[in-house]
């Protein structure tokens, strides 16, 4: 009898890794498409050849090392997209510094955390952007840099900071991110060079936060390796050259952003393309028609902004041929919109997660409408997928199981904290990813549900039981159940069941302002619901797929077809 074939595939490739740092990667990036356009923003008036990027990062990382900054200290950027996250993602890695991204849309409780368990000694920062003021932020948990002198903070709180550098100002205690590009001198250029002999691809590079299910942030650890490689492929699949503009209207702070994006281009010599400091759907579609963009990336209810704006027919897209779509369900019909209405006849689907740096499959050009509009594509370059149950056992094709994957592109862990990455990462080297997945005889994928409770709103991972967490400290608050219900236009929204201490009250628009400036935004629940006990198990598990289920049916939501 013969066995039915395995959802197990490897990315067998003819192509080599990359077997070198970032920043010595970066140097030959600089010396071979040095004259052509590596970064533009046009909010910031910015167009600099590789070149002239190469200068900015050099000086920016001899100035770094000035401060007293040592190869494995970590320094956290904490800004929406501009010039200054690019130069410090590259900066950061030609000195050895751990670059620790925390998302712009961080409050008071988030921030203090992620700075505190990483052990932040420098934190680069916007002055402001819409709604946040991040350094009024962080001269609320540090009153004390007000009156320090610069890269001398002495914080009862942040006990591990030293350095805060303003981007775009001043404060007092701070230092000016121009500042900092003239503070190396011959000695630390030295430095600079002779790290570029000493430093190692298997050292840790860069610290992403991804939430968890049992608790606050994970601090995903990647590597110089992880993540060269991973931009590398991708523009390979992606057939980039010197002569595309890559459209980044995703937030760097992500994989997406850096690794999907920066890296990707960093590779091929690609022009890396900022259309403004965050998302706006009217910016993103000026800035492809005005720089004649190759490639567009975005999470779907990004495209979706872009293709039902009122303007969008009043634009030249033909520059475009392929981008990214990631970061949440796919819809079908978006898709097609893209190919047909976009020009993005060569649009690839990515999966991925944080922790895995982040692609594991993604389509290629060239493939079947099927294929590219209904599945996440094959797997990568050197990594393995296997698809398993609940035993651990490989499932045959077109059977649903956990996606697991294998390479260099797994990272090291999660930071100081062993028991969470032996929960994720089992000792044969698989990466275990919550996700349920099939694999079809041609050994494409489909992610068809999440095992863990992870929700995704509009392309940004949310775990219900940190919301939960937080929600506890509401003095009303004896228990609250986190959870997804469908949503037209984000994927899913968040909804929060909750019950009252006895002789306490509340009203949802006190739940939120409890969460205004706390949490994340995209984290306050959009729907709360008060009851007096949730549906559970006889062993006294929460059910949530039922709540879900009431309150879809209540709430009279649907969602939208997706692939």
């Amino acid at each position: 009898m013969t066995n039915p074939a395995l959802s197990y595939d490897h990315g067998g490739s003819a192509i080599p890794l990359i077997g070198e740092t970032i920043g010595v990667h970066f140097d030959r990036t600089v010396a071979r498409w040095g004259n052509s356009v590596g970064l533009i923003s046009p909010q910031q008036s910015v167009r600099w050849t590789w070149s002239d990027l190469g200068a900015k990062v050099d000086a920016f990382a001899a100035g770094l090392l000035s401060l007293g900054l040592k190869p494995g200290d970590r320094v956290g950027i904490w800004s929406p997209n501009n010039a200054e996250w690019v130069v410090t993602q590259f900066a950061t890695a030609k000195a050895g510094l751990i670059l620790v991204n925390i998302n712009p849309a961080y409050r008071l409780s988030e921030l203090e955390y992620a700075l505190n368990k990483v052990g932040c000694k420098a934190l680069v920062t916007a002055t402001a952007f819409k709604t946040s003021d991040y350094i009024g932020m962080v001269n609320t948990l540090a009153p004390e840099l007000a009156r320090s002198r610069p890269g001398h903070l002495d914080s009862a709180k942040l006990s591990h900071l030293k350095t805060v550098i303003q981007i775009g100002a001043s404060a007092p205690g701070t230092i000016p991110f121009d500042a900092v590009y003239t503070m190396g001198g011959e000695t630390e250029r030295a430095h600079l060079a002779e790290l570029a002999t000493t430093l190692q691809f298997d050292h840790p590079i860069n610290i992403q936060f991804t939430s968890g299910t049992t608790g606050l942030p994970k601090g995903a650890t990647l590597t110089h390796h992880n993540i060269l490689n991973n931009g590398f492929f991708i523009g390979e699949i992606m057939h980039y050259t010197q002569k595309d503009k890559v459209c980044l209207p995703v937030p760097l702070y992500h994989c997406f952003g850096m690794v999907i994006g920066c890296m990707a281009c960093l590779t091929h010599g690609s022009a890396i393309v900022l259309p403004g400091e965050g998302f706006d759907p009217l910016v993103a579609l000026q800035t492809v028609h005005n720089e004649r963009c190759t490639s567009l990336y975005g999470v779907p209810t990004m495209f979706i902004a872009e293709l039902d704006h009122p303007e969008f027919k009043s634009f030249d897209l033909s520059s475009l041929r392929t981008g990214m779509m990631a970061g949440a369900p796919c819809p079908i019909e978006v898709m097609r919109r893209c190919i047909r209405d976009m020009n993005l006849t060569e649009l690839t689907i990515g999966y991925g997660m944080t922790e895995t740096s982040p692609v594991s499959t993604q389509t290629l050009i060239g493939d079947t409408i099927d294929k590219q509009t209904s599945t996440v594509g094959r797997v990568h370059p050197h990594v393995e997928v296997k698809i398993i149950d609940a035993e651990g056992r490989i499932v045959p094709r077109n059977t649903a199981g956990e996606f697991c994957t294998r390479g260099y592109s797994v990272m090291l862990g999660y930071w100081d904290d062993e028991d969470r990455t032996a929960q994720a990462i089992d000792r044969n080297g698989w990466m275990h990813t919550g996700d349920l997945a099939t694999m079809d005889d041609d050994g494409y994928c489909n992610i068809v549900g999440r095992i863990k409770d992870m929700v995704i709103r509009g392309g940004e991972n949310i775990y219900p039981r940190e919301i939960e967490e937080y929600l506890y400290r509401h003095p009303a608050i004896q228990d609250v159940q986190v959870f997804g219900v469908p949503d037209q236009r984000f994927g899913e929204e968040l909804c929060a069941w909750i019950k009252l201490r006895a002789g306490q009250g509340a009203t949802p628009d006190e739940i939120k302002a409890f969460c205004k400036d706390q949490i994340a935004h995209y984290k306050v629940p959009r729907y709360i619901k008060f009851v007096d006990e949730f549906p559970m198990t006889v062993t006294g598990k929460m059910q949530k797929f039922i709540m879900r289920e009431v309150m879809t049916q209540e709430l009279g939501l649907t969602a939208a077809k997706t692939a």
